[in-house]
């Protein structure tokens, strides 16, 4: 798992901006920006995708499609 600042620096090295990451990977910027800066911790919804895809924590990531499948 990457650290909050590994993944900040990582995103300065290869000139990448939080919203052009958040384009690329369909996520909204002000979620990146709140994982990124600890305010929200990735353990539900978009936050829990945010922190995957950034590899800041391990887990899963299951699209949800909105019906009951029951």
């Amino acid at each position: 798992m990457k650290t909050r600042e590994a993944v900040r620096a990582e995103l300065i090295r290869r000139g990448k901006s939080i919203a052009d990451w958040s384009r690329d990977n369909g996520c909204n910027a002000d979620i990146v920006r709140g994982v990124l800066l600890g305010r929200l911790k990735g353990n539900r919804g978009e936050a829990h995708k945010v922190a995957v895809l950034l590899g800041i924590k391990d887990g899963e990531i299951v699209e949800e499609d909105g019906h009951d499948n029951a």
